[in-house]
């Protein structure tokens, strides 16, 4: 019987009611005491990370995790990650790169109501995120009303709705039905060990262009960071306007990436003549198909790695977990 730790950060699945509104407060054992089921096919292990809303949640807390499982990687087949749904795309991206080539599985998981309702997804979803631990394959992934998505495809897209995440630009891994992992996508075997990495930059800031937006929001954003992410409109493109502050940020050595508002699809800077003057000019990266939540947290992991332009260009668009198909 395979061998699994449960790690809990708080969250919806492990809130009660409060005077102000529902707070994290169960500990991981009452959480896995409502899924007795579960120790027919596993053993679990439990250990309390954090007890936070995920809206707290913060990079150093991204590190703290990395660190758990890296801590307790020899003594496990696999890891469950109970958190909040709010910031859950941002952490599995980010555990995605802090945690490369492992082949063990780590799952994240929670719930739109908490475990203690009787109408929650709370309890379906840990023992479904559980029980693809002890049979799904390697990587970092999310475990959500039956869907498996990979850790840097998840994007939120409902705030209530018990199918609350959705796989963007990617196929889901796999599907759990009846007790069954069904898999769609095979996972690659790691070559080599695991690696795992302990810094990431929070200085990283991410711009949403909106029409009429004054030009001085691009200093004012170069001053609070290494690595600007700009949010574009369409394929994208910078307007004419923003060009001569788009100009001092490269020279002031800013790491300038473009991305879309635009969830489905992706980027492409060549289509207009608003983005291929950035590819020509500035020689910009760009996002191409990756979330929002992958470019973010990638951006603060190839910073903390390098300042070196060309390492930075190199890692960023090395894809990691399915992460970017271009």
């Amino acid at each position: 019987m395979k061998k699994i730790l449960l790690i809990a950060t708080g969250g919806t699945i492990a809130s009660r009611k409060t005077g102000d509104g529902l707070a994290p407060s169960l500990t991981p054992q009452e959480l896995l005491d409502r899924v007795p089921g579960v120790r027919d096919f596993c053993r679990v292990d439990t250990v309390q990370a954090m007890n936070l809303d995920s809206t707290n949640i913060a990079p150093e807390d991204w590190l703290t995790l990395g660190g758990i499982i890296e801590a307790n990687y020899p003594a496990y087949d696999g890891f469950v990650l109970c958190h909040g749904t709010d910031t859950m795309a941002y952490t599995a991206a980010a555990l995605s790169y802090l945690i490369q080539n492992t082949d063990k599985p780590i799952v994240l998981t929670g719930s739109q109501k908490p475990i203690d309702q009787e109408d929650t997804d709370a309890r379906t979803n840990l023992t479904d995120s559980l029980r693809f631990a002890t049979q799904g394959p390697s990587g970092v992934c999310i475990v959500f009303e039956g869907h498996v998505i990979a850790g840097t495809r998840a994007h939120k897209i409902r705030s209530k709705s018990y199918n609350a995440f959705s796989s963007i630009n990617f196929p889901d891994l796999a599907n759990l039905r009846d007790g069954r992992v069904v898999r769609y996508i095979p996972c690659p075997a790691p070559e080599g060990p695991p690696r795992f990495f302990h810094r990431l930059s929070r200085r990283v800031m991410l711009l949403k262009l909106i029409p009429g937006m004054p030009a001085e929001a691009f200093a004012a954003a170069g001053q609070l960071c290494d690595g600007l992410i700009i949010e574009s409109y369409g394929v994208g493109g910078i307007p004419d306007v923003y060009l001569d502050q788009l100009d001092r940020l490269v020279r002031a050595g800013k790491t300038v990436i473009m991305a879309t508002q635009v969830r489905q699809e992706g980027s492409d800077l060549s289509v207009y003549q608003v983005g291929h003057r950035l590819k020509e000019r500035y020689g910009l990266l760009e996002t191409y198909d990756m979330t929002l939540e992958a470019t973010v947290t990638k951006l603060m992991w190839v910073l903390g790695q390098s300042r070196d332009p060309e390492v930075i260009h190199r890692l960023f668009l090395g894809p990691v977990n399915f992460d970017l198909l271009f």
